[in-house]
């Protein structure tokens, strides 16, 4: 099987509470499902049809079989999965406060398998030669897996398409200046920079919308994308600016709305949609995925976005 979506960073498996509103100690009872940013991305990307395939690794343990087979049941190609002998599988838990406050609770101590990815393990040839490689802040954020990611971007040439989700997560960086600088590195080798206005701060520092998305144009992107919350999505090339407002649902649990928002814009890309059509697919996904509790478990149909819109 050719792939056409590869994405690397990410896996885990999330035990999200089955009671909302409450906070840890008194959840009773969670939900198990397969979790980890670049891999939700994929298999939101096989949702729509594309052939996806993610490069990670999991523990050698129970929660790593079950993220193997999860991956492999939504047709995600874990030919890319590696095993790390001693470290464990994470586990990530939530609270769920609708409709904006979703705290996260991660299990990756001392570190993730999947943030021991080294150089010498990624196949250098099937990265440059996916039609979509996608790649994640979170995987520049230590070593190995920073030197690993900045060396699968660079074997793409700046290859359309070529995507970086800034992906901040502070609790994984030690410092704001160390983000910006391997951040800005990424965005130059990429053709795609995806993310919210606040993670894009780092970067580029706290601006407007639209100068956000300027900023990440200079810094070499060819396509940014900035995800603006309740307020939108706004997308600028250096010759076109689209800004699509929020689709309106009741949210459950917005953790998932980037991923999902991640994987339809890969299916919209790769289609070759034009850009307003693109985002307002990836923005209606998002959407939906933030109306359900799962995030891969819960990635839509296609069919499910159009009858969104």
């Amino acid at each position: 099987m050719d792939v056409e979506v590869l994405t690397m960073g990410r896996i885990g498996v999330d035990l999200y509470p089955e009671q909302i509103g409450v906070h840890l100690a008194d959840v009773r009872t969670f939900r198990k499902m397969l979790g980890g940013s670049a891999t939700n991305v994929a298999v939101a990307a096989a949702r729509y049809g594309r052939r996806a395939a993610v490069i990670t690794k999991v523990g050698d343990d129970g929660f790593g079989t079950y993220a193997r087979q999860a991956m492999a049941g939504f047709g995600v190609d874990p030919r890319y999965v590696g095993t790390h002998p001693t470290l464990r599988t994470p586990i990530v838990f939530c609270e769920i406060f609708p409709p904006d406050d979703f705290p996260i609770l991660f299990y990756r101590q001392p570190t993730a398998p999947d943030m021991t990815i080294e150089r010498s393990e990624l196949d250098l040839a099937a990265i440059a030669a996916a039609p979509l490689f996608w790649t994640t802040g979170t995987g520049l954020s230590a070593e190995p897996s920073r030197t690993a990611t900045l060396a699968a971007l660079a074997a793409r040439k700046r290859r359309a398409i070529t995507v970086h989700d800034l992906d901040y997560r502070p609790v994984f960086w030690t410092s704001v200046e160390e983000t910006g600088r391997f951040g800005r590195e990424a965005v130059s080798l990429a053709t795609v920079a995806v993310g919210g206005r606040t993670e894009a701060v780092p970067l580029v520092g706290d601006l407007p919308a639209a100068e956000t998305a300027r900023a990440l144009l200079d810094l070499g992107a060819e396509l940014a994308v900035v995800k603006l919350g309740p307020e939108g999505v706004l997308a600028a090339t250096a010759s076109e600016q689209v800004v699509v407002p929020p689709v309106q649902v009741e949210v459950l649990n917005g953790l998932g709305a980037g991923d999902a928002f991640g994987g339809a814009l890969c299916h919209g890309l790769l289609a070759g949609w034009e850009l307003e059509r693109t985002i307002r697919f990836a923005n209606a996904a998002g959407a939906l995925v933030a109306s359900r509790l799962g995030c891969a478990d819960d990635m839509p149909t296609e069919a499910e976005v159009e009858a969104l819109l």
